[in-house]
């Protein structure tokens, strides 16, 4: 009975440490430390994630490519098709409109059921209308399309963004270089939009930049097509029930709030007469009041589009103050730079576009920094020093005068403005898309997205304004008497004082680092 015994005992004793084994595994697997900055693993390699990165960066670069790509053809499309003044600012103008009127309507869709699909059938067709552009023959189709690929922009940005949050969800040094790189598209896709387009309207005329633009979108396109991954957030099935949960009437608020708005402020000052317009008047008051009726419907609507309590964060509310100070300013500098390098410095559309090169540069190796510094470093320190790199800039730019040379106050300029916009830009981008949870990345992007849109819209507004206004009335004594680039200093002055008001307020900050060591 003994013999019998003695093996089951020992198969129990065996039996109970391999279970203790077994449980010391899981501890030790327990209790191993997370890899945040390991590949995350909706990815098969490290080339599809590189790929995907490029693809959500030329995502975000979309506008300001067309921006860049309009800007420098500019003359040759108002010459081709005779087109007047007002009807050529309208073809800039109704891409931003469109896009930063669309952002946060976009970003609740695409959040709602499919940022994935949302991103793909967007690059696809900005490709299509882009090619359908170049064949415009007159001013009415030409600023249509520029408007209908602005709305493709607006779908296009917040679903590219909200993938890539919703992937990089943890902070980390990974996330800190994915979210630099796409912050880089902003400013590289405006200057090689117009080196591009400088290139291509010297051999082949204008319609070929926007041919271009539809070769370089269709590419991008594919790529998506196969290193987009499938996006595994909460999505709501396309029913009448999940409609109900749309916020249409926020939607409708906020489109034609921020469309109002930015129209009026577009138009004012070529309007007949400028700001006293009435039909600008009631554009800009209209569109203040369907912005201030959204607040109010959003504090109350079950399912808002956009998170009232985000704002509720001072530190949210601070930093997007600054930023927003920032890029009111940038215009200024960044748009208009092209045009007195034309205009004064009497450059081709292909040297001006060379001449914006420094930006490209600087934005290459400020973002490299900012993706090894966000973590490390303090990002109010961060904000200081883009909110002074901006000032500064601006300042250089002021106190130029005609036969001064590039080098000497342009070139430094563009390369420090690009230290501001990316500086902040990357900092406030990551705190935008920490505050929200991973469900609503794509309305977080809107978020971020819309007021940079609106503080560039109404930035160029005040500026076409001083412009106008100091070229009717220049200076006969002082430093700029009988100077042609004393408009340009005014904008320059303008933009000066209001970068510096934010540098006054990053004293007030209190944020630190973003992202593990």
């Amino acid at each position: 009975m003994a013999s019998i015994d003695q093996p089951a005992a020992v198969a129990a004793s065996e039996d109970a440490e391999k279970q203790k084994n077994l449980e010391d595994v899981v501890i030790t697997l327990e209790d191993e430390p997370s890899r945040p900055n390991a590949r995350p693993a909706i990815f098969r390699s490290t080339a599809q994630e590189i790929l995907f990165v490029f693809t959500a960066t030329m995502s975000v670069a979309m506008p300001s490519l067309l921006q860049g790509s309009t800007l420098v053809v500019s003359s040759f499309i108002k010459s081709d098709l005779k087109m007047t003044t007002s009807q050529l600012t309208w073809m800039t103008a109704s891409s931003a409109l469109t896009c930063g009127s669309f952002l946060l309507f976009f970003g609740k869709v695409a959040d709602m059921f499919g940022r994935r699909e949302v991103l793909l059938t967007s690059l696809f067709l900005f490709a299509i209308f882009s090619l359908a552009t170049g064949f415009s023959r007159d001013a009415l189709t030409l600023d249509v399309l520029n408007g209908v690929m602005g709305l493709t922009s607006a779908s296009t940005i917040p679903s590219a963004q909200g993938i890539l949050g919703s992937i990089y969800d943890k902070p980390s040094k990974r996330k800190n270089y994915a979210f630099a790189c796409f912050t880089s598209g902003n400013h590289l896709g405006f200057v090689f939009g117009s080196i591009f387009s400088g290139i291509a309207t010297q051999f082949f005329g204008w319609p070929a930049s926007f041919w271009l633009l539809a070769i370089i979108y269709l590419v991008v396109a594919i790529i998506a097509c196969f290193t987009v991954p499938v996006d595994d957030s909460e999505k709501l099935p396309l029913s009448v029930e999940s409609l109900r949960q749309f916020d249409v009437v926020g939607a409708a608020l906020t489109v034609g709030g921020i469309g109002l708005f930015a129209a009026g402020i577009s138009v004012g000052p070529d309007a007949s007469q400028g700001w006293r317009t009435p039909y600008v008047l009631v554009f800009i008051i209209l569109g203040l009041l369907m912005i201030a009726a959204f607040v109010w419907w959003e504090r109350r609507f079950p399912y808002p589009l956009m998170p009232m309590r985000i704002w509720r964060d001072k530190e949210f509310s601070l930093l997007l103050t600054i930023l927003l100070l920032g890029f009111l300013s940038f215009p200024a500098l960044f748009f208009f730079a092209a045009l007195y390098l034309q205009n004064i410095f009497g450059y081709s559309a292909l040297i001006t576009a060379v001449c914006l090169l420094p930006t490209a540069v600087s934005g290459v190796i400020v973002n490299f920094i900012a993706g090894r510094l966000l973590h490390r470093a303090s990002n109010k320190l961060l904000m200081g020093l883009g909110a002074a790199a901006f000032t500064v800039s601006f300042l250089l730019v002021a106190v130029q005068r005609s036969g001064d040379s590039y080098w000497a106050f342009t070139f430094p300029a563009l390369a420090l403005v690009v230290v501001g916009t990316d500086l902040e830009f990357n900092v406030v981008n990551m705190y935008v898309v920490s505050s929200l949870p991973k469900s609503q990345q794509s309305i977080a992007s809107s978020v971020f997205q819309t007021t940079i849109k609106l503080a560039v819209t109404v930035g160029l507004g005040v500026s076409a304004a001083i412009f106008a206004s100091v070229s009717e009335n220049p200076a006969t004594t002082g430093y700029y008497a009988h100077d042609p680039f004393e408009p340009y200093a005014a904008l320059s002055w303008f933009a000066t004082a209001m970068s510096f008001i934010s540098l006054l307020l990053v004293p007030f900050l209190k944020i630190k680092t973003q992202g593990h060591e």
